[in-house]
């Protein structure tokens, strides 16, 4: 098992690597390198669906740090694969109950599953888009406690966030 545990954190990280370098191609305005993260990013889910069947949520205990943290970007990057995020999120909110993955990510996670969903986000993490210059998030079940609701999860004020973006 730890030498399986050692294969999968290199296999995690080299996949979050590949996302990272292709990311910005995800909303390219040219139609094939868009289909290529769209490809990249669907590969990398469907892996994630073996890996959750086989060891459950990739904690930092099984896998290390930077591999659990991998593992939870490709579920946030698996938009177009809504059975890998609930699957993700379901087993994500196990390892934090459990103690054994944090709250944040899977905030982050919950509202990127929701808004995929067509539903409302809970902490105000997901921006729509940015009107007169200012990003604007989609919307949120109670947008009077976002900054509430995330302090109690460890992110930072919505504006202190979104000042990242301008």
């Amino acid at each position: 098992m730890a030498h399986d545990a050692a294969a999968l954190a290199v296999e995690l990280t080299d996949m979050a690597a590949a996302d990272h370098r292709t990311a910005v191609h995800a909303n390219s305005d040219d139609p094939a390198e868009q289909l290529a993260w769209r490809r990249l990013t669907a590969r990398h889910g469907d892996r994630l669906g073996e890996i959750m069947a086989e060891y459950g949520w990739p904690t930092a205990e099984l896998v290390g740090e930077e591999a659990a943290r991998a593992a939870w970007l490709i579920a946030q990057h698996a938009d177009r694969q809504l059975d890998i995020q609930r699957r993700a999120l379901q087993l994500m909110q196990q390892a934090v109950s459990a103690g054994a993955a944090g709250p944040r990510e899977l905030a982050f996670l919950r509202d990127r599953t929701l808004v995929n969903e067509g539903r409302q986000q809970v902490y105000g993490t997901q921006i729509a888009g940015v009107k007169d210059g200012a990003p604007v998030p989609w919307p949120c079940e109670e947008p009077e406690r976002v900054d509430e609701l995330r302090a109690a999860v460890g992110i930072e004020p919505f504006d202190e966030y979104v000042a990242r973006f301008s």
